[in-house]
């Protein structure tokens, strides 16, 4: 009896311990986390608008980039900020297949709301935004932009 009392109370500090860890960037469509655990890995942001037909056209390729390169981290962010509810009825008519963040990219790493959409912002390993593009983009110029950052470093 004691021997499981004794489980019990691991088991529940275990859930304790892992429920309080802080998650401080919220996902649409995926796994929120925080912070450290995107270090080390490159990530596209692409700011998009369900208005902005050009962001409309690209997210096709989005999707693609994102299938063909499962070693880069790739969010969207909607440009109107919208909350998960306004969201997930957009996000799946347009067929957005990666994640979406929910938290402002402003407060992770300090993108500020871009001047034109759609917008991609490229981040290295160590968090810094290395480039940002205010065009749409294709799935071979989104390959040829992230081949030529890697081989920059």
């Amino acid at each position: 009896m004691y021997a499981m009392k004794n489980k019990i109370i691991q088991l529940l500090c275990l859930f304790i311990l892992f429920s309080c860890q802080k998650t401080d960037i919220e996902i649409y469509n995926g796994r929120d986390t925080n912070i450290e655990n995107l270090y080390g890995n490159w990530i596209v942001i692409n700011y998009w608008a369900d208005w902005c037909a050009p962001c409309i056209k690209e997210i096709p390729e989005l999707n693609n980039f994102a299938k063909n390169n499962p070693d880069i981290l790739v969010f969207t962010f909607n440009f109107d900020f919208l909350e998960e509810d306004e969201l997930g009825p957009i996000a799946e008519k347009f067929k957005i297949q990666i994640p979406s963040l929910i938290s402002h990219p402003s407060s992770i790493w300090g993108i500020e709301t871009p001047p034109a959409i759609p917008a991609t912002y490229f981040i290295n390993p160590k968090g810094d935004i290395v480039l940002s593009l205010f065009k749409p983009q294709t799935e071979e110029t989104l390959n040829k932009i992230l081949n030529n950052l890697k081989n920059e470093i």
